[in-house]
């Protein structure tokens, strides 16, 4: 079994006006709109979502929400790396997604092959769910070589997948897919989607404000291959690329959303930063050059 190719579009965890609680409406339309567009399925409490940020009775309310919202597939992402926490995180959330479940995302938590294939395994064994293993060590602070990551990998047949944010990607991508009989998936904001589909990504499992353009581009490359999936692309790199922004992509990615009448509110919570008003300024201008975007007057937050 592994997960099917795509986009896994990976939602935001939208927040009432003063971030402190969690606003199940707009998580709700947030989760319909994935669907309504033909996403392959979502990730629920990724990065993009700030699930490390969340509360375990948040991060329940956050899972059920989107199982009550949508038909399609969930990934469930576990933020711990120490084996008894995310057995903790599992146990809270894996309840709320019910029939949805396709697999839970676990971290690399070593560099280690063999430590982090017993780990895996151990995780899988323990919560009887399939495995999709993420890579991302700006994240965890954990590099490990792409061929120990293949061999830790190879030796767990609960994994489903793997998604791969390591930095640069397209060469991570290209060696996991020669590697693994697992599907691979890009991430880090399909910066690097063309490149990582032109290597063998089965498609996309990232945050974007605008999942339309990752859709368009996957399927793009699947009728014509590179040249008709680039032409298709470069509508969208400019504001891929402007939001993904250090310290604030988040901020811009929610405030995104929120003139597209997405969510109400685009609070972040702390280390997330609130961009300058330059930069909403120029993120403006982006959205009304992409295709397909319609922005709302009526902004209720930024």
């Amino acid at each position: 079994m592994s997960l099917d190719p795509g986009v896994w579009g990976v939602l935001a965890t939208p927040f009432s006006a003063d971030g402190t609680t969690v606003d199940t409406g707009s998580l709700a339309r947030q989760t319909k709109h994935y669907e309504r567009i033909g996403a392959t399925g979502l990730t629920v409490l990724g990065v993009f979502g700030e699930a490390a940020r969340l509360t375990p009775g948040e991060r329940r309310t956050v899972v059920e929400t989107v199982a009550a919202n949508t038909n399609l597939p969930l990934v469930l992402g576990i933020s711990a790396l120490d084996l008894d926490d995310v057995l903790t995180e599992a146990a809270n959330v894996v309840p709320a997604a019910a029939d949805r479940l396709a697999g839970l995302m676990i971290q690399v938590n070593t560099p280690d092959p063999d430590a982090l294939g017993k780990h895996l395994a151990e995780v899988a064994d323990r919560t009887g769910r399939p495995i999709v293993v993420q890579d991302y060590p700006v994240i965890t602070g954990i590099p490990i070589a792409t061929d120990d990551l293949v061999r830790a990998v190879a030796a767990v047949p609960q994994v489903v997948a793997v998604k791969s944010e390591s930095s640069p990607s397209p060469p991570a991508v290209a060696a996991l897919v020669a590697g693994l009989d697992v599907p691979v998936f890009g991430g880090l904001g399909g910066t690097c989607l063309l490149d990582e589909l032109a290597v063998g990504a089965a498609g996309a499992m990232t945050g974007f404000s605008v999942p339309e353009g990752l859709l368009a581009c996957v399927s793009a490359y699947r009728r014509g291959g590179f040249d008709e999936a680039r032409a298709v692309w470069r509508d969208y790199l400019p504001l891929v690329n402007f939001e993904f922004q250090s310290g604030i992509a988040l901020g811009l990615r929610k405030h995104s959303l929120v003139r597209r009448g997405l969510i109400a509110f685009d609070a972040v919570r702390t280390p997330g930063a609130v961009p300058p008003a330059r930069m909403l300024e120029l993120l403006a201008q982006h959205l009304g050059q992409t295709p397909g975007v319609e922005l709302r007057d009526d902004v209720l937050a930024g």
